[in-house]
C-alpha cells in the first residue's frame, strides 16, 4: 500500500471511529464482536451447547455462536462463544492511574544511583505467603531476566536478594531488617478468593507495626496487580504484566531520592 492510500485509510478510520462510543472490533469497524470462553460442569453435547448460548445471551451477547466446544472430562465442557455486545465505552472519560515515569536503562540506573544516592541500594524480592510461583519475581530479580530485559542481579549499584517462593510475611520482614533493605518487591500470582489482597495488606500491617513502612520503597506485582490497586493497599507502586526490571528499578530509585531514603533510612 502506498503512503497516500495509507493516509487516506487512516483519515477514513478516524471519521468512522467515535471514542465517546467505542465498540469492539471483530471483523469490521464498529461490529461490536467479542469472543469469550468458559467452562460448564456438564457433559459435552447438544444440550450443553444450548446452555452455553443461553448463558451468553443472559450475559448480553447478541446472536451468540458457539465457535468451539470440547469435553475436558466426562462432566466438564469448555466453550468458546462468539457474538456482539450492546454496550459502548466512553474512552475519553477513562482515567487510569499509572506509575508514569520515563524508563531508564541499566547503565542509566547505575549512574543515577551513583549521582543521587552514592551507595549500592539493597533490594529483596519474594513470592510471599503460600504463593509458590516464582516466574514473576525471577523475571525481575534473576540475572538473565526476561524477554531481553536483564534482572536486578545484573545491575551494578544494586544488591539484589531473591528469596524465592512461599516466604511468610514475617520472614520477609525479618530478612528486610537483616539485610537493611531499601526496596521490597512482592510478587503475587495466586489470586483465588482474593488471597493476594489479604496477603499484601498483612505485609503492610507488619511493616507499620515494626516502624519500617516509611523507611522502604514497597512494590508489588502480579497478573492482577495494577498501580491503582497497589496504592489503595498501601504500596508505593504496582506493576502488572508486561513490566520488567528496568520499569521497577527506575521507579524504585527515583522514589528513594524523592523521599530522601538514603543512609538515614537504614534500619538498625
Amino acid at each position: 500500500m502506498s503512503s497516500g492510500l495509507y493516509s487516506t485509510s487512516v483519515k477514513t478510520l478516524d471519521k468512522e471511529k467515535d471514542l465517546r462510543q467505542l465498540r469492539p472490533y471483530g471483523d469490521t469497524l464498529n461490529d461490536a464482536k467479542v469472543q469469550l470462553s468458559f467452562t460448564l460442569p456438564v457433559p459435552d453435547g447438544d444440550k450443553a451447547v444450548e446452555a452455553a448460548k443461553v448463558l451468553a445471551r443472559k450475559m448480553g451477547l447478541l446472536d451468540p455462536l458457539v465457535a468451539h466446544h470440547k469435553a475436558l472430562d466426562p462432566e466438564f465442557t469448555f466453550f468458546v462463544v462468539y457474538g456482539s455486545v450492546q454496550h459502548t465505552v466512553n474512552y475519553e472519560e477513562i482515567h487510569v492511574e499509572t506509575v508514569g515515569t520515563t524508563i531508564m536503562g541499566m547503565g542509566e540506573i547505575k549512574t543515577y544511583i551513583e549521582e543521587n544516592i552514592g551507595r549500592p541500594v539493597v533490594v529483596i524480592g519474594a513470592s510471599t505467603g503460600t504463593d509458590a510461583h516464582t516466574v514473576g519475581i525471577d523475571a525481575i530479580m534473576n540475572m538473565k531476566g526476561f524477554a531481553g530485559h536483564y534482572g536486578l542481579e545484573r545491575y551494578e549499584m544494586v544488591e539484589a536478594h531473591n528469596l524465592g517462593s512461599q516466604v511468610t510475611n514475617e520472614d520477609f520482614v525479618r530478612k528486610a531488617v537483616e539485610l537493611k533493605a531499601d526496596i521490597l518487591l512482592v510478587s503475587q500470582t495466586v489470586t483465588q478468593k482474593d488471597v493476594h489482597i489479604t496477603n499484601l495488606v498483612h505485609l503492610v500491617e507488619l511493616l507499620e507495626a515494626e516502624g519500617l513502612r516509611d523507611k522502604v520503597v514497597l512494590i508489588c506485582g502480579g497478573p492482577r496487580i495494577t498501580h491503582e490497586l497497589a496504592k489503595e493497599l498501601g504500596y508505593d507502586a504496582g506493576f502488572g504484566p508486561g513490566k520488567y526490571a528496568d520499569d521497577v528499578a527506575t521507579f524504585a530509585v527515583e522514589e528513594m531520592v524523592r523521599r530522601k531514603l538514603g543512609e538515614n533510612s537504614k534500619h538498625k
